[in-house]
């Protein structure tokens, strides 16, 4: 039978499925989180005539340099910069640093690392020559994160967001429903696990966005560094504000959140709620200050959305954790109170859901990113987390209504019993053992007035699968948080084809050639560059893309030119992937000036291939 709620839930979910329809196809402008590079000086792959005086890099939104976040590396891999990167006329979205003057001929590969502003660390490589390409012994060798520190901070990151919801569930739970202590004690433990990750999130924190190893860990250059940025200013602020929480704990849970105390009437409830709530907001803030929100469209509507996305995810989902927990109790939990935590339930989702439209707008923006991009498609996998949860809600409001609020005491006379044996006790040792007693019958009563209940039984297994994948959904959500927004994944892709783009008469080359293997996902173009397009060396680039644009890997491409008239040839290109649907090959020697016949051969699975051939005018 389908309950007024379940009918409300799905009339909410279905109009704000139409909502995110119209969201993502009507898309927006451009906006970044993890900062994407959008442009180089020199421009990547190209070769210049005389060396520059300085690199530059330019990123989607504001990056945090530290003394080797740029490094110039010459063909033998010598570094040729000097002094410490730095901000391009005060520009915080570019990092420049100086390079020695007369430097040689060659081709240089520009590392670079930095944090971006929503505080994840970006990292990359690229090459650019003076005079002419030359051969080179450097490796892009780029500082990334250390896998330890890197799986520590993430299991870090993920007891803070736990911690988080059950610090906030456990004391709205508690202070409306007026729970048994054993919420009290989850709330706690909330509580000591979000302090003790956010401990170890700042001390993290200097290693993670380095690139050092766990031996790094305390020192404290790094930890200074850490402080001095505006994630690791949010994890200390987080820490201060877990002060004022543990004095708001003590006030809920002492004389305001004892059993018998007044729920109406006391005006001195409201100053405990009313702090709570602000120091339960300067929690979240913490989050949305130092990542995603705080970056790209609307920072200033973005965060306190993600404020309130993050309250309503800590009352529900920690909420449900503080249901459990007092469904295990073995004092009897009234059902009025379970009603009412069904009704705040209700409030979060629906708060939940607006918020994360929002979000999933501004982060993805488009459906072609929400099925083409790694944070698309984990968006996708936490959306439907969140549709099981909601449809275990619906069957958990459905035992609510079959739960009893009062059942009968069971095993009255052996309790009986066992008060008339303490009375003749008449050792200390047998006093504790009579209590030992009393405790295992209390709790075998309590076991089997709540088993009484058929309700209570089927509420508690309801709840317990809603906590199970409220798990999954915390672990889904940290997995985001470290993933680049599609927004950003699209806007780098457009930036990588841009800077591989070749200008007509600027003494480059730009052939586009249209590809279709027959099989599954076959279709493509690949554009194709060659830089100075003359007779000599070039620098070739391809890049291949999806007929929606995107970049897209192949099993297997080969490039080749032949000189028909004078019957040189084919030379293939020794083309190296550099990343997603991008390949590169420098120094490539095309001896003479004419005619070119390229040949473009594309594999996309064991049977599906096709060869392209179009010709290319190489001047002398």
């Amino acid at each position: 039978m389908r309950t007024p709620t379940a009918g409300r839930l799905a009339a909410l979910l279905g109009t704000l499925a139409a909502a995110l329809l119209c969201l993502l196809t009507a898309g927006a402008g451009t906006a970044s989180a993890h900062a994407a590079l959008t442009a180089t000086d020199p421009r990547q792959g190209s070769v210049v005539p005389t060396a520059p005086a300085r690199v530059q890099l330019t990123f989607s939104e504001g990056v945090l340099l530290s003394a080797d976040s740029v490094r110039v590396l010459d063909p033998r891999g010598t570094r040729v910069d000097t002094g410490s990167p730095g901000h391009a006329d005060g520009r915080s979205e570019t990092a420049s640093v100086a390079l020695r003057p007369g430097i040689a001929d060659g081709t240089y590969t520009v590392a670079w690392q930095a944090v971006s502003a929503d505080s994840h660390p970006v990292a990359g490589a690229f090459t650019f020559s003076v005079g002419a390409p030359s051969k080179t012994t450097v490796e892009a060798a780029v500082a990334g994160t250390d896998p330890v520190v890197g799986t520590l901070y993430d299991v870090a990151r993920y007891a803070a967001y736990a911690g988080f919801a059950v610090l906030v569930g456990g004391c709205v739970f508690a202070g409306v429903c007026r729970a048994p202590r054993a919420v009290q004690k989850l709330a706690a433990g909330g509580w000591i696990a979000l302090f003790l990750s956010t401990a170890a999130l700042l001390l993290l924190r200097g290693a993670y966005t380095a690139g050092k190893g766990p031996g790094s860990v305390l020192d404290l250059a790094l930890l200074g560094d850490a402080l001095s940025t505006k994630p690791g200013a949010a994890l200390l602020t987080r820490l201060l504000l877990l002060s004022a929480a543990a004095v708001f704990l003590a006030l809920l849970f002492g004389p305001y959140g004892r059993e018998g105390a007044p729920r109406r009437g006391r005006p001195a409830v409201w100053g405990p709620a009313a702090g709570g709530t602000v120091v339960a907001a300067g929690l979240a803030a913490t989050w949305a200050a130092a990542e995603h929100a705080s970056q790209g469209l609307q920072p200033w509507l973005a965060m306190p959305v993600d404020v309130a996305h993050l309250l309503a995810a800590g009352v529900w989902l920690g909420g449900l954790a503080a249901l459990l927990a007092a469904l295990r109790a073995d004092d009897a939990l009234p059902r009025e109170a379970v009603r009412r935590f069904s009704r705040l339930a209700f409030a979060a989702v629906c708060v939940l859901v607006v918020t994360g439209l929002y979000q999933a707008w501004r982060q993805v923006g488009t459906w072609s990113a929400l099925t083409g991009t790694d944070y698309g498609r984990r968006l996708l996998v936490k959306v439907c987390l969140v549709a099981v949860l909601v449809a275990l809600a619906a069957s958990s409001r459905r035992w609510t209504a079959r739960l009893a609020d009062d059942v009968r005491p069971v095993a009255p006379v052996a309790k009986a019993a066992v008060r008339t044996s303490a009375g003749t006790a008449d050792s200390p040792e047998r006093a504790a053992q009579l209590a030992r007693q009393r405790a295992a019958v209390a709790k075998a009563a309590g076991q089997r007035r709540r088993d009484a209940d058929p309700g209570r039984s089927g509420l508690r297994r309801s709840v317990l699968a809603e906590a199970a994948v409220a798990v999954a959904v915390l672990a889904v959500t940290t997995v985001l948080t470290t993933t680049q927004p599609g927004r950003a994944e699209t806007e780098q892709a457009r930036a990588e084809r841009t800077e591989g783009t070749t200008t007509p008469g600027a003494g480059r080359t730009d052939v586009r050639v249209a590809y279709d293997t027959g099989g599954k996902g076959g279709r493509g173009t690949a554009r194709i560059a060659l830089d100075p397009g003359r007779s000599g060396a070039n620098t070739v680039e391809v890049a291949l893309t999806d007929p929606a644009g995107r970049p897209v890997d192949v099993p297997e491409l080969t490039l080749s030119f032949t000189e028909r008239e004078k019957n040189v040839g084919p030379l293939r290109v020794p083309l190296e992937r550099v990343s997603a649907g991008r390949l590169r090959a420098s120094g490539f020697q095309l001896p003479m000036a004419g005619r070119w016949q390229l040949s473009l051969t594309v594999r996309t699975s064991d049977l599906d291939q096709v060869t392209e051939i179009e010709n290319v005018e190489i001047n002398g």
